[in-house]
């Protein structure tokens, strides 16, 4: 494997003929997570693709070919990337399979703090991991929060992804807290969620 790091730049959104590949590097890191909520995966990554707000969305780009390598979703008082889904889903499923499908993943909702910029999903194409990718968008999570007079950034990372916890780690993010989900890990897969913020 060719372990030499590309050379990427990060810039705010993605147009509408990309959000499908924007959905297929997303559903790569959070299958596990969603997979009970969201069905099939080729419907699932159809559903996410209509449902994505770009304006909220940070976007890593391979220099050499502007192939899109990577997003950081993040949550305003303006809106989020994943914010579509309250009326998305409506035109994806049937009316009782989009009711409960928005009631179970309203489960997953964070509320966004005045001091924090709230990242929400950082998600890495599975041949660009572990080449610098992941580093580049939380530097531009960093650049995003301080332009909206922010202090820090506040992500959840679940139990099971000791990669990406020990990413962020490395990056200064500190533990602040841990969510136990209870009987919903049969659901979304995973037993705990924890928090951590960067203090910019």
């Amino acid at each position: 494997m060719d372990t030499i790091k590309p050379r990427v730049r990060v810039a705010r959104g993605f147009i509408r003929s990309e959000a499908q590949r924007v959905a297929d590097i997303y559903w790569s890191a959070f299958e596990d997570k969603l997979g009970g909520v969201l069905g099939r995966p080729e419907q699932a990554k159809k559903v996410l693709a209509d449902c994505f707000d770009p304006d909220f969305a940070l976007v890593a780009r391979l220099d050499d070919d502007g192939r899109i390598a990577g997003v950081a979703g993040f949550k305003t008082e303006q809106g989020s990337m994943t914010g579509g889904f309250d009326g998305g889903l409506a035109r994806h499923y049937s009316r009782f399979g989009a009711t409960w499908r928005a009631m179970v993943l309203s489960l997953l909702e964070r509320e966004e703090r005045a001091d924090n910029l709230l990242a929400d999903g950082i998600a890495v194409a599975p041949d660009m991991r572990g080449r610098g990718v992941g580093t580049a968008l939380l530097y531009a999570l960093d650049e995003e929060a301080r332009a909206r007079g922010k202090r820090g950034v506040r992500l959840d990372v679940i139990d099971r992804n000791i990669r990406a916890r020990a990413l962020y780690e490395r990056h200064g993010y500190d533990v602040t807290g841990t969510q136990e989900l209870g009987v919903l890990r049969h659901i979304f897969g995973f037993r705990s969620a924890t928090t951590m913020t960067r203090t910019l």
